[in-house]
């Protein structure tokens, strides 16, 4: 069999038919899927991706497909979608924002319920509505135990510590993670060692106090690079995918998957954010 030396991590935040920042339509997101089906590609579970980073070439054609926050929509439009064609996939949970309640309706059930855009989203959790807008346990569960979805952590409350309180932000950031562990092995019976960033934040400090609470794997933000055999487990790669063509998204993937355009192109693409970053300076008052 065939591997690949190098795996691509794909980020959503949303799926659904509001329109608004990361977001992805259910028409593309259908089609990124149906572009991934059609050339014989096959989304990685955790432990597969983990295999693959600690010097197991994973099959040929992976890639690992990951959520952020938990919004209610990856039940409502994600989960239908991707057990349609095949596919599984991560969510990352901010565990404080998940509530108790019934399931409520997906895709292909009748009515749905409302999934606003992103905004919206961030406004209702300031609120104190989180469960309008995020997934409920229940919903979190039936998607674990049909294979779709399997669930990590993203801290308990998705706070950039560094910003509001930096003096004390590690000992906040060591509260966050302990507290995102008890939700989780109290509501699902277990937490793994696959962690992700908060706004995708952190520094060695941060670092640390994950690998001390027994994360292993975190997920950044950070697009340009590449997750091969032996690479470090603690700064692992993804890219967002914008609300486009399966076409567009699988230029993206086969340019994040070559073994030589890939490192060209993400130098390519460093080497002009530091070009931007270095006239912005300049441009300072």
């Amino acid at each position: 069999m065939k591997s690949t030396q190098t795996v691509p991590v794909l980020m959503y935040h949303h799926v659904s038919p509001v329109e608004g920042m990361i977001n992805v339509s259910p028409l593309n997101f259908e089609q990124q899927l149906l572009w991934l089906k059609s050339r014989g590609y096959r989304s990685l579970n955790t432990a597969q991706f983990a295999e693959h980073l600690c010097g197991k070439p994973a099959p040929a054609k992976s890639v690992l497909i990951t959520f952020d926050d938990g919004y209610l929509d990856n039940w409502v439009y994600a989960y239908p979608l991707l057990k349609k064609h095949g596919f599984n996939a991560v969510v990352f949970l901010v565990t404080s924002w998940v509530n108790d309640g019934p399931v409520r309706r997906h895709l292909g059930q009748g009515e749905l319920p409302e999934t606003p855009q992103h905004r919206d989203c961030e406004d209702r959790i300031e609120q104190g509505r989180s469960d309008d807008v995020i997934l409920r346990w229940d919903e979190i569960r039936a998607m674990q135990a049909d294979g779709t979805f399997e669930f990590h952590s993203h801290t308990h409350t998705h706070t950039r510590w560094d910003l509001l309180q930096p003096a004390d932000k590690n000992r906040h950031m060591a509260e966050e993670l302990q507290a995102s562990r008890t939700a989780l092995h109290e509501h699902l019976g277990g937490v793994s060692e696959h962690f992700c960033w908060p706004q995708g934040y952190y520094d060695a400090d941060y670092v640390r106090i994950a690998q001390d609470a027994g994360f292993r794997y975190l997920y950044t933000t950070k697009a340009f690079g590449q997750n091969r055999p032996g690479s470090d487990p603690a700064h692992i790669y993804r890219f967002a995918v914008r609300n486009t063509t399966g076409r567009s998204v699988g230029r993206r993937i086969i340019v994040a998957a070559h073994p030589v355009i890939g490192p060209l192109f993400n130098k390519w693409k460093i080497w002009k954010r530091g070009l931007r970053s270095a006239y912005a300076e300049k441009k300072a008052p």
